[in-house]
């Protein structure tokens, strides 16, 4: 599916799900989330599959994915207090990089209100040097993998 088609995403085409109650401070004047809080959305579902599938230690893990590129594409407009159920695919996964897809999702509803992503490229916790990925992240991101691009050389 073209990045230009996001809007037609299903609850379906996302493998792991987390849920997310939206609180006061995510509205902003306009009485809507906040189109930053979307990123902090990403952050989240991302990091807690990493560290629950994939064997993530932020604090101890030699290897850490930094953002190398990012997106959002939003169209309907969501705020407190729904609660909303993130999706998360791979729709790349290389050897030092993995690109995510996450779908916002007003709980209950089958289309997206929104759908993101980024593009992690694993480092070397302290030279910042790009490494390939671990057996264990590997495997982890595998699971979610919409098989879109597999890329086993270095991105």
């Amino acid at each position: 599916m073209a990045e230009n088609n996001l809007k037609a995403r299903r609850r379906s085409d996302y493998a792991f799900f987390l849920p997310y109650r939206t609180r006061w401070s995510d509205n902003d004047q306009y009485s809507h989330i906040n189109n930053s809080i979307y990123y902090h959305l990403f952050d989240s579902i991302v990091n807690t599959y990493l560290i629950e599938h994939c064997g993530l230690q932020p604090n101890k893990s030699p290897l850490i994915g930094l953002v190398v590129s990012s997106f959002c594409q939003f169209f309907v407009p969501l705020s407190f207090p729904q609660v909303l159920d993130l999706g998360l695919r791979v729709n790349k996964l290389g050897t030092s990089s993995v690109t995510y897809e996450v779908g916002v999702f007003e709980e209950g509803k089958d289309a997206p209100a929104a759908v993101g992503g980024y593009t992690h490229v694993f480092v070397e916790s302290q030279s910042r040097k790009s490494m390939a990925m671990g057996a264990e992240t590997k495997a982890g991101l595998q699971k979610i993998f919409a098989g879109t691009t597999r890329v086993d050389a270095k991105m």
